[in-house]
């Protein structure tokens, strides 16, 4: 696996470069990189949706579930639409779905916090580690595109962290493939 590693090293690095790339064209416009991601999504799940109508209603002689296929193709197909036709509800969905499971997890960190505090010390981190999902959860009800475009943010920074590890890594593999071929 090293020497596979060491030999391609030059694709690590380029890996790293796409990736730094990304994370700085996001930083400078997560709005659009925000709609292309929804509308990736919408043409996934048309697709997906497509192809599972197909083979649910291919395969339907001999199979007792074939209508559960067909729904699921069709609830695909119908996000696939509805996300490619009005791609700010996909996205108000899922900042939704963000901040509730932030507001319920927050609360069961909280809630888990004060019944350890009996057991051990330290417990108030846990606390403000819940009441900071609470906030965030709440923030992201109270302004949702805000809480999109820091979701596009995050992305581009882990795709900038990323990347330049990935570019590090692949030099590293250089240098230690020329030091063992040299050995």
């Amino acid at each position: 696996m090293v020497e596979m590693l060491t030999r391609n090293w030059g694709w690590v690095v380029l890996r790293g470069v796409v990736a730094i790339m990304f994370g700085v064209l996001t930083l400078m416009r997560p709005g659009i990189t925000l709609a292309l991601l929804l509308l990736w999504f919408g043409a996934y799940a048309l697709v997906d949706g497509v192809f599972m109508i197909v083979w649910a209603i291919a395969n339907r002689h001999g199979q007792p579930r074939w209508g559960t296929l067909l729904f699921g193709g069709l609830l695909g197909v119908a996000a696939g639409v509805v996300t490619m036709l009005m791609p700010q509800i996909t996205a108000f969905a899922l900042i939704t779905l963000v901040a509730v499971w932030a507001i319920v997890m927050g609360i069961v960190e909280i809630v888990a916090a004060v019944r350890l505090r009996r057991e051990i010390t330290g417990e108030s981190f846990f606390i403000i580690a819940g009441l900071l999902a609470v906030a965030f959860g709440v923030i992201a009800f109270a302004l949702p595109v805000t809480a999109a475009l820091a979701v596009a943010m995050w992305v581009a920074l882990y795709a900038l962290v990323s990347g330049v590890l990935l570019v590090a890594f692949g030099f590293r593999l250089r240098s230690w493939g020329r030091m063992h071929h040299a050995v």
